[in-house]
């Protein structure tokens, strides 16, 4: 009984946010709830809640203090060279633009932490996406399934859990895996230019100098009309409006802060600060690194020396926390919301018997081929439970039943990360609603986008991992 109920309660959440029915907020928490009264346990849903909490309470706090920080470097100018290095790399192309986001993607996870990757991504290629008037979703999309692959990292999470699980060496389950994992690489690129170039027959290829002109006559523009602009219609997709050839790029608001990362005048810069803003940030990527300090406290410390240096007066400070509360608030209460839905989940045994029937389905023939179907399963399971119920939970099973059959744990721990493209996308992933926020996207619009590509993705690794031997 628990089983259905736990399937029909992912897949009601689903459902609600793909048809826009609900919004991710309130699905997280009233579904869960309901289906926590349903089953009986009304009585406990607070423990279960507090239980969720607990365990996501740091990654929240992380979550604010990240973008506040990296909210501030945006602010005081020290992704600019970036965002214009790729304008003039991209050439205003948008095939080369949806590249060059899997590119900087897979580049920036190297730091093994998803939020920080999305942060750094979407800060600097929101603004070329808008000015082009390109699908966000591509973006969101492209960005998700990089950084899954690279997420396979022995410090990312998956392959310490697998091996930790399994009592085997992480490096014996990562290494081996490299070209088949590679081969996922480059299939995500492969599809980022397969997309980039739909979104160049849709949009026209522009040039540099034509977009340079065109922000600076949409500015004339609207201050000319005092400062007001209506936004062209949101196309389908996560899109805004729809150009061909070289017509005008833009007709957004200039008062978004996104498109301040190109506005080279804007009051929060600070040149003369910006070594030591670089410096910054490359001794708090190599503190995470190294786990010097917990991520939530580093974070902290990084957004509070942030503030205080770029921003000495106190309504300054007062300032930029405000400008950025918008994004923390959506971000926070994301992840808090996912609690409950992953509190419940755990607290009722949904997850432990929907694990434990996926396991007793697969037929005794299947037994020699354990990985495999490990693999297969990584995607369903990872998607609709959280790493930690997958590795600790699911495979240690799944790896006894493989040992019967002479399948080696590593083998199956290989397996097991099969799927962690699609798992970047999981609603339960905090990660994710870091993505769609800064993005401006709706999750249920990225979900509908991104599952099929990211599936396709993992089975690409799985072949791959096949044909290398080491699966």
């Amino acid at each position: 009984m628990l089983t259905i109920l736990g399937f029909a309660m992912i897949a009601t959440f689903l459902v609600l946010i793909m048809m826009k029915k609900m919004s991710p907020i309130a699905a997280l928490v009233l579904i869960p709830a309901a289906f926590c009264v349903f089953v009986g346990k009304g009585a406990k849903l607070g423990d279960y809640v507090i239980d969720g909490v607990t365990g996501l309470a740091p990654t929240a706090a992380m979550l604010m203090f990240a973008i506040v920080y990296f909210g501030v470097m945006i602010d005081v100018g020290l992704f600019d060279p970036i965002v214009r290095g790729i304008l003039r790399f991209c050439k205003a192309d948008p095939m080369r633009i949806v590249v060059g986001t899997a590119v900087l993607a897979a580049i920036v996870s190297l730091d093994g932490d998803g939020s920080t990757t999305f942060m750094i991504t979407v800060s600097a290629m929101y603004p070329l996406y808008k000015r082009l008037k390109m699908s966000l979703v591509v973006m969101t999309g492209v960005a998700a399934m990089a950084n899954g692959v690279m997420n396979t990292l022995p410090w990312g999470g998956p392959t310490a859990r697998a091996a930790t699980a399994l009592k085997v060496d992480a490096g014996d389950v990562f290494v081996p895996m490299i070209p088949a994992l590679a081969v996922g690489l480059v299939a995500v690129i492969g599809l980022a230019y397969v997309l980039g170039v739909r979104e160049r027959r849709r949009l026209g290829t522009l040039a540099l100098d034509e977009v340079l002109v065109t922000e600076k006559e949409t500015e004339t523009v609207l201050v000319g009309a005092g400062g007001t602009g209506t936004p062209d219609s949101p196309a389908p997709g996560g899109g805004s409006g729809t150009t061909t050839g070289t017509t005008t790029t833009g007709s957004d608001d200039a008062g978004d802060e996104r498109f301040a990362a190109l506005d080279p005048d804007r009051p929060t810069l600070r040149p003369r600060l910006y070594w030591f803003n670089a410096l910054l940030t490359v001794v708090l990527l190599t503190a995470m690194i190294m786990e010097l300090l917990p991520i939530p406290v580093l974070f902290l410390l990084g957004a509070a020396l942030a503030l205080s240096v770029n921003f000495p007066h106190i309504p300054d400070q007062k300032a930029r926390l405000a400008a950025h509360a918008d994004n923390v608030l959506n971000v926070s209460g994301m992840v808090f919301a996912a609690a409950v839905f992953t509190g419940v989940l755990q607290g009722t045994g949904m997850v432990d018997h929907m694990a434990t029937w996926m396991v007793d389905v697969i037929p005794e023939a299947m037994g020699p081929h354990m990985a495999l179907v490990t693999g297969v399963l990584s995607l369903p399971l990872t998607y609709f439970m959280s790493n930690d119920g997958f590795y600790f939970g699911v495979l240690p099973v799944l790896a006894e039943a493989g040992a019967a059959h002479g399948v080696t744990p590593l083998e199956m721990a290989r397996a097991s990360l099969v799927g962690q493209p699609l798992h970047m996308s999981s609603p339960l992933v905090p990660a994710v609603y870091v993505l769609v926020g800064m993005a401006k996207v709706e999750f249920g619009d990225h979900t509908r986008f991104v599952v099929k590509w990211a599936a396709a993705t993992c089975l690409v690794i799985l072949g791959a991992g096949i044909l290398f031997g080491t699966i």
